[in-house]
């Protein structure tokens, strides 16, 4: 943040209730933020009129307008571009939750007209990128074509921190640390185990302890996966060092590598199912008892009630979360 800006935000905020009614002969507020927001991200009005397809001076006009309705400036002009200010910082953050609260008033708007309409994003962590929540998104998509649904597919810590700054309508993640500001939907407790080639003899068993790895060339995952803390738990537990042949933060690439042989495997009961119910892989679970089970958890923030076309969604996914649970017959 740049140093030196001096700001009381109750009364930058006033100001930007302000400038948001401002008189008519004043740029529509939502065209100034798409142009703003284009410049802050890019550092630079040319870059960003070209993207918008609008004429440079457009963009410079409508900045100056506001920084002179605001009483002070949102950029620092640079010789290699611009940098927000400390304002413009501020003014960055309320915009994207302004964009954000105006694409969910337009919703409930449709939702009066009985349209099912909308914008849904989600936050998934990798594992949930095969099997279950894709066919739950086609599901929706064939019952209501009208709605969109993004989906982000990020590490646990950032699915968590998505739902909780309303980045996201909902996210599904494991353990939360946390239920201050989430509100949990559903939830399955899934496990850890070594995921093995289906001829791999580790795989004709049920469950196995951690040390049954010992000796064996393995293939771990690495941050931000949620499973790497607690593979490093059971190593400082047994005192034993693995033969780690390759370390991955991509379950997908793990599976793979798995396939070809290459070593055993560590993930959750989630992360190869597709592949276990398909007879490709192997599942076992670890038994030591200092593990316990994860939960993943689908969440939408306490503070922002979610709208029709989330909750269509929602409902949709919620109804068989449960399926997502490891059960020991699998």
């Amino acid at each position: 943040m740049t140093q030196g800006v001096s700001i009381k935000r109750n009364e930058f905020h006033d100001a930007l209730q302000k400038l948001a009614r401002a008189k008519p002969h004043m740029p529509a507020f939502s065209r100034f933020l798409r142009y703003f927001i284009a410049v802050g991200r890019l550092g630079s009005i040319r870059k960003a009129a070209d993207e918008l397809n609008v004429s440079a001076s457009a963009i410079d006009r409508q900045i100056l307008n506001a920084e002179a309705e605001i009483g002070m400036p949102l950029f620092e002009r640079l010789p290699t571009g611009l940098r927000l200010t400390a304002a413009g910082e501020i003014m960055m953050a309320a915009g994207g939750r302004w964009q954000k609260g105006l694409a969910d008033v337009r919703a409930q708007i449709e939702d009066l007209k009985g349209l099912k309409r909308g914008h849904v994003e989600i936050a998934i962590i990798d594992a949930l990128t095969k099997g279950y929540i894709p066919l739950a998104i086609q599901s929706v998509q064939a019952r209501y074509p009208g709605i969109t649904i993004g989906v982000k597919v990020m590490g646990n810590a950032d699915v968590r921190r998505a739902i909780a700054d309303s980045e996201v309508d909902f996210g599904i993640f494991f353990d939360p640390d946390s239920y201050r500001d989430l509100t949990v939907r559903a939830f399955a407790e899934v496990v850890l185990g070594f995921v093995t080639p289906s001829e791999h003899p580790l795989g004709a068993v049920k469950e196995a302890r951690f040390s049954a790895c010992a000796g064996a060339p393995v293939i771990v995952p690495g941050r931000p996966l949620a499973v790497s803390q607690q593979i490093a738990v059971l190593e400082g537990a047994h005192r034993m060092a693995l033969d780690q042949k390759i370390t991955s933060d991509n379950i997908q690439m793990i599976t793979s590598l798995v396939m070809r042989g290459i070593g055993i495997g560590m993930l959750t009961s989630l992360d190869a199912a597709t592949e276990v119910q398909e007879g490709k892989l192997n599942f076992t679970r670890i038994s030591d008892p200092i593990l316990r089970p994860m939960t993943l958890a689908l969440c939408t923030a306490t503070s922002r009630p979610t709208s029709y076309a989330a909750d269509i969604v929602l409902a949709e996914i919620q109804s068989g979360f449960a399926q997502l649970a490891y059960a020991p017959g699998d």
